[in-house]
């Protein structure tokens, strides 16, 4: 019986990387920082399965006791302060976690069992101002907000660990992945949710930003199972996790209606632009210049052909069943 180490555990990813883990066996130990609410998040239907270690990433001492704790086979990174929005007004602490915090678990892993294998946690967002369609493993990095600089001194950094001192460290550099389990901050789960308002007349209007940005998105189930897979291969490797279709934000949005009936046509261009229903005519959608980034991402569409060949991984799920997921569990909560 494996025993695998996963922080940020009670992220939409770490509990579904928990269910397959568990499916398959493993002893799961999660890095879990103190709360004064006691609540364990998207895990918290899985708590009594679950070994928790209170720790934290800035924290190299409470690091080197959760894996002395946890004698971890695997190590799963997934700890972050994830929201891309934040990482521009705490630009420093999203450096302390996503940046600085990768090294001192790195060194940490060092220091005390340096055969555990890792799995880091990087991100499509790395690219950025993207430099070729679609984005592989050997397309140069351009990041454009303070989250996505983070990550790549991350991904760096655990290269370095891996080519410097032998470690098992893989990357998974995952396109956007989203569920039910996604937190409403995010603009996926931020669209579903207020369309099942709409839908019971709980609230008028959803209020986003720019609606022509493209992004490669997948079910954060299929991911979890990619980063298993990597933590299984022969050799420690950097791997892209995506689709390889992109929609834009203003896709999305018209499939999120549809699955509660409702067909969206536009009106106007940029600024003035709003999603109206057919039916109706009532106006749905606008947009808020205040939610555009100060940087954007325009498109991103990856490749993971490596990974299809390497690690025979394919994505299940398309962007309809993915938002029919989700739609389905918002309209469960909103009722």
């Amino acid at each position: 019986m494996k025993n695998a180490l996963i922080t940020g555990i009670s992220g939409q990813d770490g509990s579904y990387l928990t269910e397959l883990l568990l499916e398959k066996g493993y002893n799961v130990y999660g890095l879990f920082r103190r709360r004064s609410t006691g609540e364990y998040g998207n895990v918290a239907h899985l708590a009594d399965k679950i070994h928790f270690i209170y720790g934290d990433m800035s924290d190299l001492s409470s690091l080197i006791t959760a894996i002395i704790e946890s004698n971890p086979d695997e190590i799963y990174n997934l700890a972050a302060q994830s929201y891309v929005a934040v990482s521009w007004a705490e630009p420093l602490f999203t450096n302390d976690v996503n940046g600085a915090g990768v090294a001192k678990l790195l060194e940490a892993v060092k220091l005390v069992k340096p055969d555990t294998r890792v799995y880091q946690a990087s991100t499509s967002e790395m690219f950025g101002k993207v430099q070729q369609i679609p984005q592989s493993e050997t397309t140069p990095f351009y990041p454009r907000s303070p989250y996505g600089v983070s990550k790549l001194y991350a991904h760096w950094i655990a290269k370095n660990y891996r080519e410097s001192y032998n470690m098992f460290v893989s990357c998974g550099i995952l396109f956007n992945h989203e569920s039910q389990r996604r937190g409403k901050e995010f603009v996926t789960r931020k669209i579903t949710n207020t369309v099942a308002k709409i839908k019971y007349g709980k609230t008028d209007c959803l209020y986003l930003g720019n609606l022509d940005s493209k992004r490669d998105w997948g079910h954060s189930k299929d991911y979890v199972y990619a980063m298993w897979k990597m933590l299984q291969h022969t050799e420690p490797d950097d791997f892209v996790i995506a689709t390889g279709k992109t929609y834009t934000v203003r896709e999305f949005v018209e499939a999120a209606f549809l699955c509660v009936g409702i067909n969206i046509v536009w009106q106007g261009k940029g600024a003035n632009e709003c999603g109206i229903d057919a039916e109706t005519k009532k106006t749905l959608v606008k947009v808020d210049n205040k939610l555009y980034r100060p940087a954007e991402v325009e498109l991103l569409m990856g490749d993971s052909t490596k990974a299809q060949k390497l690690l025979n991984w394919y994505p299940k799920y398309n962007l309809q069943s993915l938002v029919k997921c989700m739609i389905d569990n918002d309209l469960e909560l909103e009722k």
